[in-house]
């Protein structure tokens, strides 16, 4: 055994998809969020992206959609189509033209199997990997924490359907990034420290092309929040640097999962 496994806690890879769309009333895009169930072990009752576990079935889809991408990265991808498709209903699939009852019948089909790769064949679906965006790869240093690599992707049209899958979360809605966080503010959802950190970054942005060009600007490193003391003021941060207005907040006030 290697001092590197050792003195490393384990993690559980993941991968989260944040989704713009056009305001139905104009303004900065909408993004889609959801609520999860108060009895789920981690972020439970919290308003978060859609996301989830990265599955071995997962690494064999990713290589065969993007082998040109590592193992990792593809899979994370194909794990973040696959979470949104299953927790909300929306079948996101870069580059494929999908109907809403195509949409409906590959969520039922994908709940059945629990494996996307089933799905695609079903539907001759073969999504572009590439078109998501790599925002951000958060990684808290502890024992079974999440890695969890976060997407961007852009899906346009303003009006679209949704429905919650009623087992691991609660409720879904459609919020600007701003308006995510005034809701948190007012105590209408709970967000929870990686979730407010990557909203006041994505609210400096209105448009998902304006999202885009920033995150190519920033280095994307696993981000593992520390405490601080300062002035006998305790403090979770992030390092700055990598994009974030925001990189402190009090312990006192942090929500976490």
């Amino acid at each position: 055994m290697t001092e590197d496994s050792v003195s490393k806690p384990r993690t559980i890879p993941a991968a989260t998809l944040v989704i713009f769309r056009k305001a139905v009333a104009g303004g900065p895009a909408e993004l889609l969020m959801l609520e999860r169930s108060g009895e789920m072990r981690f972020a439970g009752g919290a308003a978060v992206f859609p996301g989830g576990r990265i599955d071995p079935a997962d690494h064999e889809l990713g290589a065969r959609l993007a082998p040109h991408l590592e193992a990792d990265e593809a899979a994370a991808r194909v794990a973040a189509l696959r979470e949104t498709l299953e927790e909300t209903g929306l079948a996101l699939m870069p580059g494929c033209r999908i109907d809403a009852a195509e949409a409906f019948e590959a969520r039922a089909l994908l709940l059945e199997s629990g494996v996307l790769g089933t799905v695609l064949e079903r539907f001759d679906w073969a999504p572009d990997l590439d078109q998501l965006v790599l925002w951000a790869r958060w990684c808290p240093n502890w024992e079974g924490a999440f890695d969890t690599r976060f997407y961007l992707a852009d899906l346009g049209t303003g009006a679209v359907q949704v429905a919650v899958d009623a087992t691991e979360n609660a409720h879904l809605f459609w919020a600007s990034a701003a308006e995510a966080l005034a809701m948190a503010d007012r105590g209408e959802i709970r967000v929870i420290f990686p979730t407010r950190r990557n909203l006041e970054r994505l609210a400096q942005f209105e448009t998902f092309a304006e999202a885009r060009v920033h995150a190519g600007e920033f280095p994307v490193t696993a981000i593992a929040p520390r405490r601080v003391e300062r002035e006998g003021v305790k403090y979770l941060t992030i390092p700055e640097g990598l994009g974030y207005p925001v990189t402190a907040q009090r312990m006192d006030t942090v929500k976490r999962g």
